[in-house]
């Protein structure tokens, strides 16, 4: 795998995660319904994606729904499954066009039968495709994932080490993420990655998602490089 791409004097992240908040509040906010807000989320959600993937990012995973908001009215959820039928296989063959390998993160055991099947079906189509990945993180809770892959050593009679824990999570082969982009004002990780991003560094953002403008990612971008990242050195030790 190789470092971090410069672009332009930049230094890239090679991982990104992003918590995409305030679809519902943007659309409320225009007197229109929730869903509304979550597929102008979406068409967002992939114009963000393509232009990360074209600066250079090798991997991004976007927070698409958690384990918690699967207590949503379902009315709500509904339409969140109807965009998934409606749009998830054209917008992630859009990105995915790039030779980046999508995965499907969480337990997607409560969907309806035939959104599990939209979304492995599209993860199969890019499977072939090594180096960079989007990992969309559908009923995912970091707590269960971590649960999930602690159970998993059990099972196998494993000592579990930093080195082997990381290789039982979702994001299992990937570097972790450095920079972690939350939108719609809250200032929480709200149970995403709490394990893989210990070392991000954590950026937050005012605007509701679908304002977040491939700009606005940029900006975070060159925030992000002009942190310092010591992990526990001092300066001298850089």
């Amino acid at each position: 795998m190789q470092g971090n791409k410069i672009v332009e004097g930049i230094k890239l992240p090679r991982h990104i995660a992003i918590i995409m908040d305030g679809n519902g509040r943007w659309a409320k906010k225009r007197l229109m319904p929730r869903s509304f807000g979550h597929r102008q989320g979406m068409e967002r959600m992939v114009g963000l994606l393509e232009h990360a993937f074209d600066l250079g990012v090798e991997y991004v995973t976007v927070y698409a729904l958690s384990t918690e908001n699967l207590k949503r009215p379902q009315e709500e959820l509904a339409g969140l499954y109807d965009l998934i039928r409606k749009h998830f296989v054209s917008y992630m063959e859009r990105v995915c066009a790039r030779g980046v390998r999508l995965r499907v993160i969480g337990d997607i055991s409560p969907l309806p039968c035939d959104v599990q099947e939209i979304l492995r079906g599209s993860e199969q189509k890019s499977a072939h495709y090594e180096g960079k990945g989007i990992n969309v993180a559908l009923c995912y809770g970091s707590r269960a994932e971590l649960v999930r892959a602690v159970n998993l050593a059990v099972a196998r009679g494993e000592t579990v080490t930093e080195a082997s824990l990381s290789g039982l999570l979702y994001t299992a082969g990937q570097p972790d993420p450095e920079l972690l982009i939350r939108t719609g004002k809250e200032i929480r990780l709200s149970n995403f990655l709490l394990y893989q991003c210990a070392y991000a560094e954590l950026y937050f953002s005012d605007k509701m998602f679908p304002e977040f403008s491939d700009k606005d990612l940029e900006d975070a971008i060159v925030w992000f490089s002009n942190r310092t990242r010591r992990f526990g050195k001092t300066d001298e030790q850089l």
